[in-house]
């Protein structure tokens, strides 16, 4: 009868014990510190680990559209549109700035007639020289980058000093010469410029 008594007592106190482990402030207080933040330090890794996007091939419209840009005949016509219409606009707002020299002696209408044909002026010439510009710098630049196999800064500042020098042609050998320095380091500035902020 007493060793009855003893499992009996043995039971009861295993099942306390038991209990007691399972409970919950038991097991909070159990619990290692170091492995909980190890946890959590590495589930913030996980979720900080950006999703890597799936690499998407290019159709066969955007390779023959790279293709036709890469054509420096084309390149060089889009160019020479965009710069004669960029002097088109700036000889236009240039061309209304100017003002008649016997503006008090005119009525309304003439200064009117007058500020349209400086207008119309100003903006074909700034629309001439525009588009040649753009025009040689881009088929100096992509024949260069052709030739060389490489784009960097060097094509830009070769593009420039043709462009230049081909603007000032007519001045004779020291404004070609003057015209091919300044505008190569107005490209290089401007190219730098835009990488900056690109």
């Amino acid at each position: 009868m007493l060793l009855g008594f003893k499992q009996s007592v043995s039971v009861s106190f295993t099942s306390q014990v038991l209990q007691t482990l399972s409970c919950p402030v038991f097991t909070a207080v159990m619990s290692d510190p170091a492995t909980e933040s190890n946890d959590a330090h590495s589930s913030s890794q996980e979720a900080k680990k950006p999703q890597i996007e799936p690499i998407r091939m290019p159709t066969v419209e955007e390779i023959r559209g790279q293709d036709i840009w890469n054509n420096c005949a084309v390149r060089s016509v889009v160019s020479g549109v965009m710069g004669g219409g960029l002097g088109l606009f700036m000889g236009m707002f240039l061309g209304a700035l100017d003002n008649p020299i016997m503006q008090e002696e005119m009525t309304t209408r003439q200064q009117i007639v007058f500020q349209a044909k400086q207008m119309g002026r100003r903006s074909w010439s700034s629309c001439k020289t525009f588009a040649v510009m753009g025009l040689v710098f881009s088929a100096a630049e992509c024949t260069v980058e052709k030739v060389r196999a490489k784009h960097d800064i060097t094509n830009t500042a070769v593009a420039g000093c043709v462009t230049g020098g081909a603007l000032s042609a007519r001045g004779g050998p020291q404004a070609a010469c003057m015209g091919c320095a300044g505008f190569a380091t107005f490209s290089v500035l401007i190219e730098k410029f835009l990488d900056r902020y690109h």
